[in-house]
């Protein structure tokens, strides 16, 4: 049963979906810290039966890497557990290049790999004419290769991006990300790339494929990206409250990004979901309530309950037609 987008479930979503699609940075960690209860959640997760694939948009590292960093954190990795931006870039390549054709990598050693891997030449310069340019992000990156990129797109080449993500969390706050950097080609260029990443969910299909999985669950902390893609490709989506997206913004959110469930963090994925029913034009949720009234939203009672109330009662009323004034959405806390 849904309500303006949210599901129900009356099991935990570990026990209810055999699959989590789950993303990095805001999720499992931000930045090298652990995030409180994930590891844990996950662990739990896992031992009930749930398989655990890690979906990043980040593309600049090797899948040993990723794997070796989450067992670190006290979240045991295989490699062939993780999927990044990167294999699924050198995947959309495939899609219109033959093997062996030329392309210039404008990234990590984890997108040169991806490249090589799938069958392409790798060149470093747009002198030699390469017939598609993959970027992705590496903190090293600089003017000469975003400037190589430029000269190669404007000859002809492909550009393909690993993701479009604007920022990139961290331990001290956030920085550019990928589409920061992919945006200064653009400028150069005037050309828009293709993306792999999400919100693309090129990478979900993948990484479902690789398991074979029938009932996956899609698990992100960014409603433009890890939720979009869930929305785009179909699957339901697990938002959590670590990382960049607020409560607040999936209250306001457009109806391509809205998450399916809303959980503070990752002991959402051992617990039950209810749905928020609507009763005297209020939606209510285990005695948390919403309602737009007047162009504004009210609000009684806290938590996430609240949350999941306060993002029924904004959905019905815009799909509704009705217009909620942002400003009388206030910061909530799950």
């Amino acid at each position: 049963m849904a309500s303006a987008g949210l599901l129900a479930s009356d099991v935990p979503l570990a026990a209810a979906y055999d699959l989590a699609l789950v993303d990095l940075d805001g999720v499992a960690y931000k930045g090298h810290l652990p995030i409180d209860h994930a590891s844990a959640s996950l662990a739990a997760a896992r031992s009930g039966g749930m398989r655990l694939l890690f979906v990043t948009n980040n593309a600049s590292r090797e899948p040993e890497e990723v794997a070796s960093q989450l067992t670190g954190l006290d979240i045991p990795t295989d490699p062939d557990e993780v999927m990044t931006a990167a294999q699924a870039c050198a995947a959309l390549l495939t899609t219109r290049l033959d093997p062996g054709a030329k392309v210039l990598v404008v990234g990590g050693k984890g997108l040169v790999t991806a490249v090589r891997s799938a069958g392409f030449t790798v060149v470093e310069s747009a002198d030699d004419k390469p017939d598609a340019v993959a970027q992705g992000y590496t903190p090293e990156l600089g003017w000469t290769q975003l400037a190589e990129a430029a000269y190669a797109v404007e000859g002809g080449a492909w550009h393909v991006a690993s993701n479009l993500d604007l920022s990139l969390p961290t331990a001290r706050g956030f920085a550019p990300g990928n589409g920061a950097l992919v945006g200064a080609v653009v400028s150069a260029t005037g050309i828009t790339p293709d993306s792999a990443g999400k919100p693309s969910p090129t990478m979900y299909r993948l990484a479902i494929e690789r398991v074979g999985a029938s009932r996956p669950l899609v698990i992100g902390d960014r409603l433009d990206t890890d939720l979009g893609g869930a929305r785009e490709g179909g699957y339901p989506g697990l938002h959590v409250l670590t990382g960049v997206s607020t409560a607040r913004d999936a209250v306001l959110a457009v109806a391509g990004q809205r998450p399916t469930f809303v959980g503070a963090d990752l002991r959402a994925l051992l617990e039950p979901h209810p749905v928020p029913v609507l009763a005297d034009g209020w939606h209510v949720c285990n005695g948390a309530a919403a309602q737009v009234a007047d162009g504004g939203l009210r609000l009684d009672g806290s938590g996430i309950d609240l949350v999941r109330a306060a993002c029924a009662a904004s959905w019905a009323a815009v799909d509704a037609g009705e217009t909620l004034d942002p400003t009388s959405v206030p910061a909530l806390s799950a």
